[in-house]
């Protein structure tokens, strides 16, 4: 059974310490749960015939429509594997394609710097992973403005400071300061020097990607990543059914070293594919596989990540949006076909069109987790600070996305019955017109027995004014301020500290100052 802090706490308090020990544990910081074992049942929203409707219309489309692989290199592989090519064109047989896909692992284990880090990917495993990508962050005095490397730096110790994320991601901002031929780098480091969670690569170039696994390599072992998954990296599918040749280069770098690609179609639902849901799905479903199944000719069980970004398109402006019913409803579809070919999965939590950390952004973002950890996710992503369709890094939202991730682990790790004996015998001590609160049960568990934000604030108005009125949004900035504030580096060993930095001093001597 999974155990958020408390119940960490409470149960290695059990092992030895007692009161003192108790205090020492409630001031140690805790910068990871385990990775959460949801111990509640998967829901299903459309019965099995309707999903493998939707999966003999994907294999459909492979064979009839093909997907367009624009690399010379790609194209010769499925050439020699047996693909129908025409031009950039490929279209798969059903029988070459799922063959293919049959070969990525169900499951695997994703590598931190501190072991005690390392994750599990797939089966009933789940992982939370803050946003990427965003130009702007709205920042600790709630300004909207473009991102620099000290926002990054930021995001990468708040990210290693909750509890409840388990990796650092990579670009949560961007560092817009910094020339894009040589920002990959800046990014990497960041990620790298400020937390010890698992990170995520960069897919812009194939150099870009080969610096990165050049940074893993001085930090875990050239030998060591050459076959452990130690990062993962996004890919996405232009829909409707392109693969283009930076994203081609990208897989080609991270699955020949046996690193995780997510292969994730970026899905506008209604501008990029038609406007019905299952129609999307259907869509979406066959450029994933198609992806899924070309990094198999790259690395023959190499582990991979079955992924999708749908959200739909306002059909009165054009804008994207977030946590609609239909988002939700697709991820349904999405882990219904990720269970079928038994692959892991990847799909986004917190992410929402709001502008602000306001209702709207709650109402959004509840929508969309809700689904993603029913439907069986295991790698979820975007679960701290997007805001604004993924323009804009929130400092408030990415503190008050946290909390929120913490009650989201307890309520996907189920509920225990461990102390159930306990709890009846306290009926019985107490009996009618006591109360519960010095019991020994009471002592003993009062810590883990529920959700404790801190954020959230449930005291009376005259409390709450007289503390100041403040909105959930100006507490978010105050907890991200604290944060920082207590933050302490996880140290690199002070060889692969010097490693990264002359690394980085030869590849910015190299490299152009602008992209040309």
């Amino acid at each position: 059974m999974n155990a958020p802090a408390a119940e960490l706490t409470e149960q290695t308090h059990r092992r030895g310490g007692g009161r003192l020990g108790r205090k020492a544990l409630r001031s140690a910081p805790v910068t990871s749960f385990p990775t959460l074992v949801r111990e509640i049942p998967t829901y299903q929203m459309v019965p099995d015939e309707a999903v493998e409707l939707i999966h003999q219309e994907s294999l459909a489309i492979l064979e009839e429509v093909g997907c367009e692989f624009r690399d010379d290199e790609a194209i010769a592989m499925w050439k020699a594997a047996g693909a129908d090519v025409s031009d950039t064109r490929v279209r798969i047989d059903r029988g070459l394609l799922m063959e293919l896909v049959s070969k990525v692992p169900p499951e695997f284990t994703l590598n931190a710097r501190n072991p005690e880090r390392t994750v599990r990917i797939g089966g009933k495993n789940s992982v939370f992973v803050p946003m990427y990508g965003a130009p702007y962050v709205r920042d600790l005095d709630n300004n909207r403005r473009y991102g620099s490397l000290a926002d990054l730096n930021n995001f990468h110790k708040l990210a290693y400071m909750a509890p409840a994320l388990h990796s650092s991601s990579s670009v949560i901002c961007e560092p817009m300061e910094i020339a894009v031929p040589k920002r990959h780098l800046h990014i990497i480091h960041s990620a790298l020097k400020h937390s010890d969670k698992p990170f995520m690569g960069i897919v812009t170039s194939k150099e870009r990607a080969e610096d990165t696994m050049a940074m893993a390599g001085i930090v875990f072992g050239e030998e060591f990543v050459r076959d452990n998954p130690v990062l993962v990296s996004i890919t996405n599918c232009n829909s409707p059914l392109v693969w283009d040749a930076t994203m081609l280069d990208a897989m080609k770098v991270y699955a020949r070293s046996n690193q995780p690609l997510i292969l994730a179609p970026f899905a506008l639902c209604g501008a990029s594919t038609s406007a019905s849901a299952v129609g999307a799905v259907a869509q979406v479903n066959a450029e994933a596989l198609a992806g899924i199944a070309f990094t198999q000719l790259l690395r023959p069980g190499s582990p991979q990540i079955y992924g999708q970004f749908m959200v739909t398109v306002d059909m009165k402006t054009g804008a994207p949006m977030g946590g609609t019913p239909e988002a939700a409803q697709m991820m349904y579809l999405m882990g219904a076909l990720a269970r079928k070919y038994r692959l892991p999965w990847r799909t986004s939590g917190f992410h929402v069109g709001s502008k602000l950390n306001d209702a709207q952004a709650g109402y959004e973002a509840n929508m969309l987790m809700h689904a993603a950890i029913l439907a069986g996710a295991n790698y979820i992503w975007h679960s701290a600070g997007w805001l604004e369709a993924g323009l804009t890094c929130g400092y408030s939202k990415f503190a008050t996305d946290c909390e929120q991730l913490v009650g989201w682990y307890k309520y996907a790790g189920g509920l225990p019955f461990d102390d159930f004996k306990e709890a009846m015998a306290a009926i019985r001590e107490v009996g009618p017109q006591g109360h519960f609160l010095g019991t020994q049960h009471t002592l003993e568990h009062f810590e883990s027995a529920f959700f404790m934000p801190t954020i959230m604030d449930f005291n009376s108005y005259e409390q709450w004014k007289a503390e100041g009125a403040k909105d959930h949004d100006t507490r978010g900035r105050e907890k991200a301020r604290n944060m920082l504030a207590d933050y302490e580096e996880p140290k690199l060993d002070e060889g692969v500290a010097e490693g990264l930095k002359d690394l980085i001093a030869r590849r910015e001597e190299i490299l152009p100052d602008s992209v040309s």
